[in-house]
């Protein structure tokens, strides 16, 4: 018997698709090495992005593809992942500490954004990552109380160190200014206040930090916009016709400052009964994804209107933290994953990789 070839071996997995990055497995550039000793396969790859409820899911499926072919009799297949930096807006520098930033946008208040972003930070987390927030909403900051954070961060004069909890690094205004005060600030002292939170927090060594961006597409929002070195955006909408309609200037305003955007999540998209467990599309059906479809991002996934998803939240336990077994928190995890690896298919910021050199 002849020995089966390293190039049937890359047909193979080219056409094994990620579902997390809509490409093959070879085109997504997750193949790292392939080994042939006789009949026997071995096959390492690496993702782009953290998948740690995923890696054994993969492993499993590549094995039994490989085992499939005509002259292997065993295959054993390696899976881990490593997030790169990608590019930001040109003439801006990426943060410190901080590989990607995520911002979670909507075009009106009232779909989620903030409990999505939450729960999305807590996700990515489990999947592996280390990730940190920062609660940008500067006018109604909610992250300490959906993260079950209080008090004052602790700061040595010239930089703040971030609150943690559940595995997050978190910055709001809300922990330097009591809850109930509200924040009368015109649009220029809200934008200083929020790239003072955002550059003047020690993050350490974060994978991705999530912004929970302002509701809207207004003057603040898109100043932050083109001041904050942004990897990548994730609109959250509600599927009925006005909200969809705000979604779709939220794209626009990041199309202009050239923000790639990652995706939309469509939150509230069906309704659970909390007596009898009934689900209805009570804001409309598949609004989400024809908006992703209009303008070619990924639809990222759907979200139930829970009242356990809301308690949990306001209790300062997210859902993924709180019931991590259960559906939402599956679903929670894998949007996250489809967003790190719709980042992944990103161009890496190749500043960040070169090295420094000193001519004396």
């Amino acid at each position: 018997m002849s020995e089966i070839s390293k190039e049937t071996i890359e047909r193979a997995l080219a056409g094994i698709t990620d579902p997390h990055t809509g490409a093959d497995l070879v085109e997504s550039g997750a193949v790292r090495g392939i080994g042939v000793d006789g009949d026997r396969v071995s096959v390492d790859l690496r993702l782009g992005y953290p998948a740690e409820g995923w890696r054994e899911t993969l492993e499993a499926s590549v094995k039994q593809v490989l085992e499939g072919l005509e002259g292997v009799s065993a295959a054993t297949v390696s899976a881990t992942w490593k997030v790169v930096p990608h590019e930001v807006q040109q003439g801006l520098t990426p943060l410190p500490e901080v590989k990607n930033v995520i911002a979670v946008a909507s075009g009106k208040g009232g779909v989620g954004k903030s409990t999505v972003a939450a729960n999305l930070a807590l996700a990515l987390a489990a999947e592996g990552a280390t990730v940190g927030v920062l609660d940008a909403d500067i006018y109604g900051p909610s992250q300490p109380r959906m993260l079950g954070l209080s008090g004052r961060p602790d700061t040595d004069g010239k930089r703040i160190r971030p609150m943690t909890n559940y595995g997050l690094q978190v910055m709001s205004i809300g922990f330097l200014v009591e809850e109930e005060t509200p924040m009368v600030w015109r649009g220029p002292m809200v934008t200083q206040a929020m790239q003072q939170l955002l550059t003047e927090t020690d993050w350490q060594g974060l994978d991705y930090l999530v912004i929970d961006m302002p509701p809207g597409t207004g003057d603040i929002q898109l100043t932050l916009a083109q001041r904050v070195p942004v990897s990548g955006a994730v609109i959250v909408t509600t599927p009925q016709d006005i909200a969809l309609l705000d979604a779709r200037r939220g794209l626009r305003m990041f199309e202009k400052v050239n923000v790639p955007v990652l995706g939309i999540v469509e939150n509230m998209s069906t309704h659970v009964c909390s007596n009898c467990g009934h689900e209805e599309h009570i804001f409309g059906e598949g609004g989400g994804e024809r908006v992703a479809e209009q303008f070619q991002v990924p639809f990222l996934g759907s979200l139930p209107l829970d009242i356990v998803i809301r308690e949990q939240a306001d209790g300062g336990r997210p859902t993924v933290v709180a019931e991590p077994d259960s559906s939402v928190a599956a679903s929670y995890r894998d949007i996250a994953r489809r967003t790190a690896g719709a980042l992944a298919m990103k161009a890496r910021n190749e500043a960040v990789r070169m090295p420094k050199i000193n001519i004396e």
